[in-house]
């Protein structure tokens, strides 16, 4: 099984669009200015979205979200609106089925999510 590297660029009104879904609306996520006064560049990205991302790269692959059989990530880092995450999955291990794989999420060549590991069925061909 391949599993095809995602790219996704949010777009700058994602995380207002994310906390009306998530119910999250810590304002370090929705006000720019509130974001920058507590030293953030600016609003950052949910960390459960960039973990969706990581998700949606392995239910794509799979052909749904039944495919995903588990995922367990690390919070490693900051995301921010109107740059590029990229998804790259690596397969270690295929049993029974199942492909065991190793993922990571990088923004602006910095990995904000690592030692992901996910367990994905491998689809009927």
């Amino acid at each position: 099984m391949e599993i095809p590297e995602l790219k996704v660029t949010p777009d700058r009104y994602l995380t207002v669009r994310y906390a009306g879904a998530s119910g999250d609306f810590n304002p370090i996520h929705v006000d720019d200015e509130f974001a920058r006064s507590v030293g953030l560049p600016g609003k950052i990205l949910h960390g459960l979205y960039t973990m969706a991302q990581v998700a949606r790269a392995q239910t794509e692959a799979g052909g749904g979200p039944a495919s995903l059989r588990r995922l367990a990530v690390q919070f490693r880092g900051m995301g921010v609106p109107e740059a590029e995450l990229t998804i790259t999955t690596t397969v270690r291990d295929e049993r029974d089925g199942v492909a065991y794989v190793d993922c990571v999420a990088e923004q602006n060549g910095r990995a904000i999510i690592r030692n992901a590991e996910a367990e994905v069925v491998i689809p009927a061909q």
